[in-house]
């Protein structure tokens, strides 16, 4: 029998339990077989990211005023508000070669829950499966809420990928 890995076990284990959780008709495709709006934004969102088309993040797919929060006790961690935030953060992780492919996609509403497998290639080390929550207002990303499968895995990495610069150089900025 051929070896599973932990992630994809995880992997298999987090889809099977949000498919069984979603509520009928809210999932990403509709009984007509139409995906939801608010989910093909999404995918076209993660479409830009892997190509690190961070203008098309800006002006297509991130309200001006966009928050996205991400949790844990790191130096990334925080909530960046307004899309130059955002994309600051976001050119910190093409740093590392972070990568994103989702795994499932549902809507309700105004919200997408997101499940990928993220991990980062520069230094590799880190490689999970996360959840996001989006908030869509006005066919834009206005929200999002990020919760790492393994938060003590993600405060590790990011403490030995981004440390902090000694104190005097710190505070001198």
């Amino acid at each position: 029998m051929p070896e599973i890995s932990r992630n994809a076990l995880l992997r298999g284990a987090a889809v099977t339990t949000v498919a069984a959780l979603a509520v009928p008709g809210t999932a990403s495709a509709s009984s007509q077989g139409r995906e939801h709006p608010n989910v093909r934004l999404i995918r076209g969102y993660y479409e830009a990211y892997a190509a690190n088309d961070l203008a098309a993040m800006r002006t297509k797919y991130f309200a001006p005023d966009i928050r996205w929060t991400i949790p844990g006790h790191h130096p990334l961690a925080g909530t960046k508000r307004g899309a130059d935030e955002v994309l600051a953060f976001f050119a910190q992780l093409a740093k590392a070669g972070f990568r994103a492919d989702p795994i499932f996609l549902a809507a309700d509403g105004d919200w997408v829950v997101d499940l990928h497998r993220g991990w980062s290639t520069t230094p590799a080390g880190l490689d999970l499966t996360w959840a996001l929550a989006f908030r869509i207002k006005s066919g834009r990303i206005a929200e999002a809420i990020n919760y790492p499968g393994d938060q003590h895995a993600a405060d590790a990495y990011f403490w030995n990928t981004y440390p902090l610069a000694p104190i005097p150089t710190r505070l001198a900025q």
